[in-house]
């Protein structure tokens, strides 16, 4: 019999570590072109479609800010947990949390307007997004849960919550029974970067500025030295005399703080209103978009507009193949797969291992015992 080991290497490559994304996106559209094969499409007319057209005119730009934006602040606030071997799972819940608690204002106080509406409902936001991730990051640090579900299973929680609110207690009383709270003031909506040519509003400049802020911190300063300390090593971390505790808060902290502003940003400018979905699964995405970009927040911004096409993508190729929107799941599946099969191949070489199964000698032992 034979079976597969991995073996990690002595010294991985620079050159495939620097174009391991590129191959992972080649690869995936080399298994969407079979893909689209086996549905019946052309696939040369499917990518036109998919990845051309949605980018082919500037409202469509607009539109791919708008849907990258999220993408880039929760994937940004991910990698510093990566970086530091935290596994926060849970950043759509996060992000749920953040568009409600900066709703708080527009929803139960309408009459109150003016310049510091915005500013609150963005602080909200920030907070209630962090106080929601500090509940795993306690759980892991005071009972020695795993993050990875209990950050999960918080999305639900997060989920059937605002279900809850927008049918129940927040529901619009004009609104005709439909579960959705009222429309936000002119002082709750997050201004347009430029009304004139399309929708995009200042979520992509807070995404940017964010992306940018997280660099210096992971690369210029001592905390950032921590997080990759702790990260790589964290006995060599306790050594430092660094706390691991304090950086499972401070990582899932901070992870929570940008998704909570991605939800209230998206609720306050794309949506303009709280309703029982307000993200496409903009949290689960972002783990694909942190990878993508390899942990690197300027990485992650170029991985989030890739991402990001890949919605605008499916939303044309299913109104004018009539293929499903599953589709851009799909092709987002595959692109995290082949971008986490091409690093464990950097990192990892594979190793046939062949052993003998060892032959039963019953009987001379029967005899023996005779």
């Amino acid at each position: 019999m034979m079976r597969l080991e991995l073996v990690k290497r002595p010294q991985r490559s620079m050159l495939f570590s620097a174009l391991s994304p590129f191959i992972a996106f080649v690869l995936t559209i080399i298994a969407g072109a079979v893909l689209f094969a086996l549905l019946g499409v052309n696939p040369l007319k499917a990518f036109q479609i998919y990845f051309i057209e949605p980018v082919s005119q500037v409202w469509q730009l607009h539109e791919l800010a708008i849907k990258a934006a999220p993408l880039i602040l929760i994937g940004v606030g991910l990698s510093v947990c990566y970086r530091a071997n935290i596994w926060n799972i849970g950043a759509e819940g996060q992000f749920i949390l953040g568009g409600i608690a900066g709703s708080i204002i527009p929803v139960l106080f309408p009459q109150f307007e003016g310049p510091l509406v915005l500013p609150l409902m963005l602080l909200f936001g920030v907070v209630g997004g962090a106080a929601y991730a500090a509940i795993p990051a306690l759980l892991k640090t005071r009972f020695n849960t795993n993050e990875i579900l209990t950050s999960l299973m918080l999305v639900y929680v997060a989920q059937l919550f605002l279900d809850w609110l927008v049918r129940g207690p927040w529901r619009d009383p004009q609104g005709f029974n439909f579960p959705q709270t009222i429309q936000f003031n002119d002082s709750a909506i997050l201004p347009e970067l430029m009304p004139a040519s399309g929708r995009a509003n200042w979520g992509f400049v807070f995404a940017l500025v964010a992306a940018v802020l997280v660099w210096i911190l992971m690369s210029r300063m001592l905390k950032g030295f921590e997080v990759r300390v702790l990260g790589s090593s964290p006995r060599a971390g306790r050594f430092a005399g660094f706390g691991l505790n304090r950086m499972v808060f401070f990582a899932f902290m901070l992870s929570g703080a940008l998704a909570g502003l991605a939800g209230i940003s998206e609720v306050s400018g794309a949506i303009g209103q709280l309703q029982p979905v307000i993200s496409p699964g903009y949290g689960f995405t972002a783990i694909i978009v942190a990878f993508l970009g390899r942990l690197n927040p300027l990485g992650i911004v170029a991985a989030g507009l890739v991402l990001a096409l890949t919605y605008l993508g499916g939303e044309a190729v299913q109104s004018a193949l009539g293929i499903s929107d599953k589709v851009a799941r799909v092709f987002q599946g595959m692109l995290l797969f082949f971008v986490l099969g091409c690093d464990t191949l950097i990192h990892y070489r594979i190793r046939l291992i062949g052993f003998a199964t060892p032959k039963l000698e019953t009987a001379p032992k029967l005899e023996e015992a005779r």
